[in-house]
Order: structure tokens, then C-alpha cells, then sequence
């Protein structure tokens, strides 16, 4: 809140002191001294935001070390006919943005777990950690694991355990582009790295089916339990008004609507604002937003977040569809000036879950990737 200097008293002496200072005209030296104050105002917030970018990239360059470490150690745990497989160009399109999510048996690019021997897979999994925090690696392992649950539903060998392909893409280096991409059913996880910066860590996709285990010795599992009961929990905060604003349709949509698009793009800002919530409920929708952000490892998480809050809370929207009740097919998504995050539970009577996270302008690094290779040629 804002207090005027003008209080409830002398209001006549007030309204007087406010019609002189609006009948001024401010002379040369004035307008000279107001114009050096602002370009010294805006050179401060230039300076403070070239810090806070500095300040970010120092803290994520560890993680981006370790990950060019352990690429570089699994490569070389490889055999020359792996290495073939597993090592791809790095482009800004081509197989590098080909990406999915479900089960394609024989057409994913790179090589799978069951290429690998222990050492091999040792050595996988070192890199796969350089790019999650604690709980994102162990979600990792609870979608593999959910693929034996499926096997022994459906007797189908295309559920596997087994079947998530690694490809890196280039030559890890500090000094070039590359990349790397862990991907299977229901996860696929894909990186950018340029002269030794991470400028990307999307598309990002999560999915759980079932969504909850419903028998055998995985009975009760959730894999994706927070995205849901979160957003659900934020959806009951609403009042009753704010709640007819935030549900756009009584019926879920088939599926994500960005799919596994190369491209991501804005969706109808339909929904409610976070400019229409209250300080409570503003800390409901940034606790949902931070459960697919901590599955990154801690630095890059508030890298992440940082960039999302430069941009303003105030613009970002949430936007449900189909049933609030649980066990009932729903839909949400969050959305942003740069980035998107989507959700469902609609399949298999609403026990199947997808989500996923994408950045408008930043997906496969490609913008700063594209201005790369043209300064490289």
C-alpha cells in the first residue's frame, strides 16, 4: 500500500500545495537533473539485471561441468558400434527435436539400456543425475519401474523397463554445442548445451500409467501424485467465482494439446490470472509450478524460477478442464509469457497421467543454437 503525505486534516492546505506543484513548469536545469536521475535509474536496473544473469550462470555452470564430465565418460566406456548409435549430430533440427512419448519399439534413435552392460549403465546413470535433482531421478525410475507393472496387466513385450534410449548429440565441449536426450515411454528428457551454458533443459515430459497402482507388490505407487493433488488443492482454494473464471470446460480434452510437437506455442489465455488471486493463493499456483521445477537439480531449478518471476507472476494463468472430483477425467495447464506447462488425467478411466513443460522460445536451445552455426560458417 501507498500513503499520500496528505492526511485526513488540512485537506484545503493539501489540494493548494497540489495545484502549485502541478502549475510549475520545471526549468532547463530541472528537466536536466529529472533526466539524469532517470538514466541513472535505468542504468542501475541494467547493472542489477546483468548481475542477477551473471549470478545465475555461475550457479549453473557446475552442474553443466559435471554433465560434459559424465557424457564424456560414458562415450568413452563405449564400444566404436555403440558409439556409432549413441553419438548423433548436433543440429538445431533433424533427430535432435524428433522427440516422444510413447512406446515407438525400434524407431527411437541411440541406444537402450539393454545395449548396455553394468559398467556402461553405471556410467549412464552419473549422467542421468548430473541433469535431476534427488526426487526427479527417483520419478525417473518409478516411470521404468511402472512398465513392469503394465507387462504383467497386458503380457505385451513393448513394456519394458528396459526400452529408454540415450543419444547424445555433438561433441561434449566446453567450447561448442551439444546435447543430450534420455527418452521412453512416458519421459523424455532433453538438453542444450553452447560454449558451456545450459540454454535449455526442454521439452521436459513426465507420464505415469497407471497413474496410481491399484494391485500387486507396487499397490498404492503415485508417480506423478504431487502435480495432481496440488493443482487440485489449488483449484478448491478458489472461491466459487474465481472457480467458474479458472474452469473453462466441464469436459477434459483428449490429451495434452502440444502433444510432442517440435514447436510449443501459446494456448488462449482463457482461465484465471495470477493478478485475480490472493497472496495465499498465488503461493497455491507457485507450489505447483515448483513440483515440475524440482525435478531439475537445485541450481538450475532457480535458474529457472528466476527467469519465470523476470517475466511477472502477475501474467501467468491457470486454466482447468473436466472434473474437479478425484478419480474423474481432468485437464490444467499453467501458462506463461515464455513457457507452458500441461497436464492431464484422462485415460484408462482418468488413471493415466501426461505431463510436460515447454519454453515458447527456448525448446532445443534453438534460437541462440540457430545463431551459433551462422557465426560458426
Amino acid at each position: 500500500m501507498i500513503l499520500s503525505d496528505c492526511g485526513t486534516s488540512r485537506k484545503t492546505d493539501c489540494k493548494r500545495a497540489k495545484d502549485l506543484k502541478t502549475s510549475q513548469i520545471p526549468s532547463p536545469n530541472t528537466s536536466n537533473q529529472i533526466s539524469m536521475k532517470k538514466n541513472l535509474l535505468s542504468l542501475t536496473a541494467l547493472i542489477a539485471f546483468a548481475l542477477l544473469v551473471s549470478s545465475i550462470a555461475q550457479a549453473v555452470e557446475p552442474v553443466v561441468r559435471d554433465m560434459e564430465k559424465a557424457a564424456k565418460a560414458f562415450i568413452g566406456s563405449l564400444t566404436k558400434e555403440l558409439t556409432a548409435r549413441a553419438v548423433l549430430p548436433m543440429e538445431a533440427e533433424g533427430e535432435r527435436t524428433n522427440w516422444h512419448f510413447v512406446p515407438i519399439v525400434g524407431q527411437r534413435s541411440g541406444i537402450d539400456l539393454k545395449d548396455l552392460n553394468k559398467a556402461q549403465e553405471s556410467k549412464l546413470t552419473a549422467l542421468l543425475k548430473t541433469g535431476l535433482s534427488a526426487s526427479g531421478y527417483s520419478k525417473v525410475e518409478n516411470i521404468r519401474a511402472l512398465e513392469t507393472v503394465l507387462f504383467e496387466l497386458e503380457n505385451s513385450d513393448h513394456r519394458d523397463p528396459e526400452l529408454y534410449y540415450i543419444s547424445i548429440f555433438g561433441k561434449p565441449s566446453s567450447e561448442d554445442a551439444w546435447g543430450w536426450r534420455f527418452e521412453g515411454h512416458h519421459l523424455s528428457l532433453n538438453y542444450t548445451i553452447v560454449d558451456g551454458r545450459l540454454l535449455s533443459s526442454t521439452p521436459n515430459f513426465w507420464g505415469a500409467n497407471p497413474a496410481k497402482v491399484l494391485s500387486g507388490s507396487s499397490k498404492g505407487l503415485r508417480t506423478l501424485k504431487s502435480e495432481e493433488d496440488l493443482a487440485r488443492s489449488f483449484l478448491m482454494s478458489l472461491s466459487n467465482k474465481q472457480r467458474e473464471q479458472a474452469i473453462v470446460l466441464d469436459k477434459a480434452p483428449g490429451d495434452i494439446y502440444s502433444s510432442d510437437d517440435r514447436n510449443a506455442y501459446p494456448i488462449s489465455n482463457y482461465g484465471i490470472a495470477a493478478s485475480d488471486l490472493n497472496d495465499r493463493q498465488k503461493d497455491g499456483l507457485a507450489a505447483i509450478m515448483n513440483v515440475y521445477l524440482s525435478n531439475m537439480p537445485p541450481p538450475l531449478a532457480k535458474e529457472r524460477s528466476d527467469k519465470l518471476m523476470g517475466t511477472g507472476m502477475d501474467q501467468i494463468t491457470f486454466t482447468w478442464a473436466g472434473s474437479p472430483e478425484i478419480g474423474e477425467a481432468h485437464y490444467y495447464r499453467i501458462q506463461g509469457p515464455t513457457f507452458l506447462i500441461e497436464y492431464d488425467n484422462i485415460q484408462n478411466n482418468a488413471n493415466h497421467i501426461h505431463a510436460v513443460w515447454r519454453d515458447f522460445n527456448g525448446d532445443f536451445g534453438r534460437d541462440v543454437l540457430w545463431e551459433h552455426h551462422k557465426n560458426a560458417h
